[in-house]
């Protein structure tokens, strides 16, 4: 890290015997300029938004499905969380199998010839909107899983009596949910959001094996931007820079949201 401290402040060339020029803090004022680096950027924190906010809601409504299962649970647990452990190359070039634009494709197979919900096939990944859709639903698959045990062990620790004092107010299912499970689950709430926005911005994988950034750049991710500057254009000293700006970013982000941790419990 300290290396890449020192390489952002130089137009660094890894060409032996050759002086890389220092430029000082020239490559973290660039950032500023750069139209790419704001459109990477607002990707990000779409991706974060969308793929963080589905893994939250569908962990939970799985956790909460599973907890009430008796017979079978162990074994649906295993298979929510089999995306989990499944390589992230392996499940991008599935994806891109899946929404790939030709009628071999598996999503456009179901959308048009049997639900005919739609008349012709999309070309899912040559749109930037399109492409988008498939890269957070791979997002939100792989991720529910572990949302999903972190939820349960959650909700396995919260004293039974609560539930049973409720019951016998006359609370229903509902009401038991919203005023006594999800507020003491606000804590691990929001430690997960904490932990699935930090590996939110750490997103590549999916987007270079998916759409490599394109059409156009209109698909670029912080990292997978950082990653063109350096090892295409040769740019490591800017590459650097937006990579401490990315660690800035997420140092800012996880201060908020653990002062919100540490706030009281909303019951």
């Amino acid at each position: 890290m300290v290396r890449a401290l020192q390489i952002s402040f130089f137009d660094w060339n890894i060409v032996p015997g050759q002086v890389s020029e220092f430029v000082g803090l020239n490559n973290y004022v660039r950032t500023i300029h750069d139209p790419l680096f704001w459109l990477s950027l607002k990707n990000t924190v779409m991706y974060a938004a969308v793929t963080v906010s589905g893994q939250l809601l569908f962990g939970l409504l799985v956790a909460l499905i599973l907890d009430h299962v008796s017979r079978g649970r162990v074994f649906f647990r295993t298979v929510y969380y089999l995306p989990v452990v499944t390589s992230w190359v392996v499940v991008s070039l599935l994806f891109k199998y899946l929404f790939n634009a030709s009628p071999s494709g598996l999503v456009n197979y179901f959308l048009v010839d049997i639900l005919h919900v739609l008349s012709t096939h999309i070309p899912w990944l040559n749109e930037p909107k399109t492409a988008f859709v498939a890269i957070y639903c791979l997002g939100i698959w792989k991720g529910v899983g572990w949302t999903m045990v972190i939820f349960l062990a959650a909700l396995q620790s919260i004293p039974e009596e609560y539930h049973d004092a409720a019951s016998i107010d006359g609370a229903s299912g509902w009401q038991i949910i919203r005023h006594i499970t999800l507020p003491l689950l606000v804590p691990t709430m929001i430690l997960v959001m904490i932990m699935l926005t930090i590996g939110a911005f750490q997103a590549y994988i999916q987007v270079a094996l998916i759409t490599g950034g394109g059409p156009l750049h209109r698909t670029e991710v912080l990292l997978s931007y950082m990653y063109e500057r350096a090892f295409r254009d040769r740019e490591f000293g800017y590459a650097a820079a937006i990579s401490y700006v990315l660690i800035g970013l997420v140092f800012l982000i996880s201060q908020v949201q653990l002062r919100l941790l540490k706030s009281e419990p909303m019951y």
